[in-house]
């Protein structure tokens, strides 16, 4: 699984122009899932993400978690974040999970975030054509691949 992970002031997710989830001072997870992912990436990301030291303290260093500050997250499906570009100058897609396989582990994902980090998560809808917003805070934003655990 890969993640891109940004602290935010502010994010929403728009379908149709209508606003589906908001959130206010926390996390936005853009996730992409491939075939090969399981549940230990799942528990490696989720335990991770909820407690990165990524909001700052008083001392305005980057010392506590989405669980310190009660942050709430909002979790956005984005298969292109499994996009390959070494060839030509159209992106890949094809380690890209389909739908039967993608759809269960991202909601494996969010149920695993929710028990980590306590209370419920906002999600966008998979698959729909999604405007995301945001106030990034920082900005601090972090790229995780739970392959390769970084």
């Amino acid at each position: 699984m890969k993640v891109v992970l940004q602290v935010v002031k502010e994010a929403s997710v728009s379908i149709e122009n209508k606003i589906f989830s908001e959130i206010n001072h926390g996390l936005l997870i853009l996730v992409g899932i491939e075939d090969s992912d399981s549940d230990l990436d799942i528990n490696w990301l989720s335990n991770k993400i909820t407690n990165m030291r990524v909001f700052v303290d008083e001392n305005h260093t980057m010392n506590l978690s989405v669980k310190d500050v009660l942050g709430d997250i909002l979790v956005v499906s984005q298969f292109t974040l499994q996009a390959s570009t070494k060839k030509g100058h159209r992106p890949s897609y094809i380690k890209a999970s389909k739908p039967d396989v993608a759809i269960p582990m991202y909601e494996k994902f969010v149920s695993q975030l929710e028990t980590d980090l306590g209370k419920s998560v906002f999600t966008g809808v998979f698959g729909a054509d999604m405007k995301v917003s945001l106030v990034n805070e920082g900005p601090v934003t972090i790229v995780m691949d739970s392959k390769d655990k970084k």
